[in-house]
């Protein structure tokens, strides 16, 4: 038997945020939240006392990515 495969976990679909102490290095914890204004209003709440770092949306274990949209009308 050998060692089982470690395989990067897959994120839930929602907004993400890193918490941790503030000056600090070391990794935070991971917040979620289902709208983009709760997870505003957890980093309003948190950024008092700690370092906040938005993560962004999460949508089938991938970063979401905003992309500029398409003129209508614009072929190519």
């Amino acid at each position: 038997m050998g060692r089982p495969p470690t395989l990067p976990k897959k994120k839930k679909d929602g907004f993400y945020l890193e918490i941790r102490n503030k000056g600090s290095k070391s990794p935070g914890i991971i917040i979620i939240r289902d709208t983009y204004e709760a997870m505003m209003q957890a980093a309003r709440m948190y950024e008092v006392t700690k370092d906040v770092i938005i993560l962004g949306e999460h949508r089938g274990g991938k970063r979401v990515e905003e992309q500029p949209k398409k003129k209508a009308g614009a072929k190519k």
